[in-house]
Order: structure tokens, then sequence, then C-alpha cells
């Protein structure tokens, strides 16, 4: 877990960084700040990176592979709230500002490697750069609001109506996706999902 500062690819993550849609309309300053913090972490397919219940959190910008939030019962059934790919994040930070345990899990569907750091240096660092803390809290407000769309979704809409949801709002991950997990996101078994690819429906 390099910091930044010294990471044998520090030059593409500098680039790849600043892509991303809550770190891109930074200032020079802030980026020099922000830097220093950031750990650069790769993570093999299936790894855990946050578990649901844990009260130690982490804020993570997403340089390559894809992520999903998991909420798991009891019994071990799960539910996928979301998925997150390169340019976005995911974060604790809802949980973390309420000081409660993260009601989610945080696994890598991919390969994935992240800018990281604890989700304390994360909101010291937006205190002191009002700017980035408003903009980020857009942005959390926009995915919490996007899990409860998906949740709606799930009740409302018929598989057909799921999957053009999906590919409507998420075309660029349709490829990328295995279709275990992507049938899983949209609740149908693996075996509707294949049907609807030879009716044309993906």
């Amino acid at each position: 877990m390099p910091l930044l500062a010294i990471h044998p690819e520090a030059k593409i993550v500098r680039l790849q960084l600043r892509q991303n849609f809550v770190l891109r309309s930074m200032t020079g300053e802030e980026w020099q700040q922000l830097e220093a913090l950031l750990d650069i972490t790769d993570y093999a397919k299936g790894a855990l990176l946050e578990n649901q219940g844990d009260s130690s959190m982490q804020q993570y910008f997403i340089l390559d592979g894809i992520l999903k939030r998991v909420v798991s019962t009891p019994a071990g059934k799960e539910m996928i709230l979301r998925f997150a790919a390169e340019t976005e994040i995911d974060t604790s930070y809802a949980a973390w500002r309420l000081k409660t345990p993260i009601p989610y899990s945080i696994r890598a569907v991919t390969r994935v490697r992240t800018a990281r750091l604890s989700m304390e240096e994360w909101s010291a660092f937006m205190e002191r750069h009002p700017s980035v803390k408003s903009g980020f809290e857009f942005e959390v407000m926009k995915l919490m609001s996007e899990v409860m769309a998906h949740t709606i979704t799930l009740h409302l809409l018929d598989a057909p109506g799921r999957v053009a949801r999906f590919m409507r709002k998420h075309a660029s991950l349709i490829e990328r996706l295995p279709k275990k997990e992507l049938a899983a996101y949209l609740n149908l078994s693996p075996e509707t999902l294949s049907r609807l690819k030879k009716r044309g429906k993906i």
C-alpha cells in the first residue's frame, strides 16, 4: 500500500485521479495536500474492502476495476446495491457521520486499484476545503438516491424492464460485469438473463 508520492506508477495514477468526478475541480494546492494522504492499493477479484458492521472506514477513489456494495442477511442472502468503476468513488461517509457501523460491504468485482485514505483524514481534509466537501456531499446524496431508485426498480419493473433500465443507466458496464453479478444485481437468475440476451434485450 505505497503512498502516491512513492508509487512506481505515480504519474499514471495522478492522471487517473484527475478524472475522478469528485476530485477533478480541485486546485493545485488542494491536490498537493490530498496526494500526501493517499495510499494506492490493489485488490484481487472478490477481495473485501469494507465489511458490513465494521466501524473502521475508508474513502475510496477508483482508479481501475469495478466495486460493488452488498448487503447480507444473517442467513447469508445477499443483495447488490450498486456498482462503481473508474472515475467514481465508494464510501461509508454517511455511516461515519452518523457514528453507526457501515450497513453494507464493499467488494471487488474485478481486480481493482484504488486511491484511499481513512474517513477521519478525508473528513478533516474536506473541513479545510469547503468547496470539495460541498461537491462530495452532493455526490453522496446522488449515490444514495441511486441505491433507492434501484431498490424501487426491483419491485416495480419486470425482468426486461430492469435490464433495459440498467442498460440505459450503466451501458459501459454491460460487457465488463460477470453475468452472475449482473443477474444478482437485477434479482434475476443467470438463466433468465441468458434468455433475455438471446431475445436481444441485452
